[in-house]
């Protein structure tokens, strides 16, 4: 008995040595950045809020040379302790070019898109990683600052099928910018259609995690009649409605057509208003299924405090990167840890520069969505 009880007990010994061995502790810096990374939404609070801030001034340009001491940041109502960087701060950008058969027109400007996104973009101290979308979502090359390899993936775009799926390779390049620091600003730029066809992930779920990730997104879009324009015939089903709907299926005049966008459905200017967007973001957050189905990009970057360009020709893609480039690198950003984290649902964003009546407006991320746990 004895001996067994020796053997039993000198297992025990062995067992309780041997463990940590095969669940090492995590390294503190494994620990740090994982404290440092936003954690999933719907089921943790917010840590860590980071958002642009671009200060405008009554003709609607840029306000530079503004001091951190001089921003009050306020989340749902409570001023904040935030940290101001008036410097540039590097870019981590994720670049995602739809590359399915409809924009075969445009592959011949997307494979030269290269040569432009280090110097215009993200400079020296930024980097850059590329994705291509259609039926599949593919890597053509990972974080680089090296721009003879940033050249070398855009000019192996080719098109491929007929599908596009745009918030997969947005959920896709948010997973990739989670990998980043987060003193770094992590920006997701879509070059394509700004419809999806055939993804996978609900936009309502992609915008939680854009935002909890503190990207901001922005899109050059192509124009939708260029595509339609120069994109093979498909093969699909005949049009047996009656002779007066066939075709362009025109409603009566007068008649109001259905929105589509966000502009349309709230009366908003273009690129619509912070007021006025905010409603249909929260219909989106409380789960209306119809919200955005043709334009998930207007979702994208209005939710993120980002902006749309648009191009038709080679000249206005080089102008649209060029402006896009501008506006990147001319940001204040604006960084807390919520003092109200708990408060779950819909928590707003509101910089004000008090003391500068030269400031006409500030351009922020409207805010974040926390779920309840």
């Amino acid at each position: 008995m004895r001996r067994i009880l020796s053997t039993v007990l000198l297992s025990g010994l062995l067992a309780a040595q041997t463990a940590p061995q095969q669940t090492p502790p995590k390294s503190p810096a494994t620990a740090q950045t994982a404290t440092e990374q936003p954690e999933s939404i719907g089921s943790v609070t917010v840590q860590y809020v980071s958002t642009p801030a671009w200060v405008y001034n009554r003709d609607g340009d840029i306000v530079n040379g503004l001091r951190p001491e001089q921003f009050r940041v306020f989340d749902n109502g409570k001023e904040q302790n935030p940290k101001v960087d008036v410097t540039f701060t590097p870019i981590s950008l994720v670049i995602c070019i739809q590359s399915n058969a409809h924009v075969e027109h445009f592959m011949p400007q997307l494979q030269k898109l290269g040569k432009l996104i280090k110097p215009l973009l993200i400079g020296d101290q930024g980097e850059a990683a590329i994705i291509t979308y259609h039926s599949t979502i593919k890597t053509l090359q990972e974080f680089t600052s090296d721009a003879d390899k940033i050249s070398l993936a855009t000019s192996k775009i080719f098109p491929g099928s007929e599908q596009n799926r745009l918030i997969d390779a947005v959920s896709s390049a948010t997973r990739m910018l989670r990998t980043r620091p987060p003193s770094r600003q992590r920006v997701i730029l879509v070059i394509g259609e700004t419809r999806d066809i055939s993804s996978e992930t609900r936009l309502r779920s992609a915008l939680m995690d854009i935002q909890v990730s503190n990207i901001t997104f922005f899109a050059v879009d192509m124009s939708r009649f260029i595509t339609t324009l120069t994109a093979k015939a498909q093969p699909g089903r005949p049009d047996n409605r009656p002779a007066p709907m066939a075709g362009a299926a025109s409603l009566p005049a007068g008649y109001p057509a259905t929105p589509t966008s966000v502009a349309q459905a709230t009366g908003g200017s273009e690129g619509g208003g912070r007021a006025e967007f905010m409603p249909m973001l929260l219909e989106l957050y409380r789960d209306a299924k119809a919200i955005f189905k043709d334009n998930p990009v207007e979702a994208f970057t209005k939710a993120t405090g980002g902006k749309e360009f648009g191009f038709s020709t080679a000249r206005s893609l080089e102008q649209a990167i060029q402006d896009l480039g501008d506006l990147m690198h001319s940001d204040y950003t604006i960084s807390y840890s919520p003092n109200n984290r708990e408060e779950t649902g819909w928590h707003e964003i509101k910089v004000d520069i008090p003391g500068r009546p030269d400031v006409k407006r500030v351009v922020t991320r409207p805010g974040y969505w926390i779920g309840a746990r």
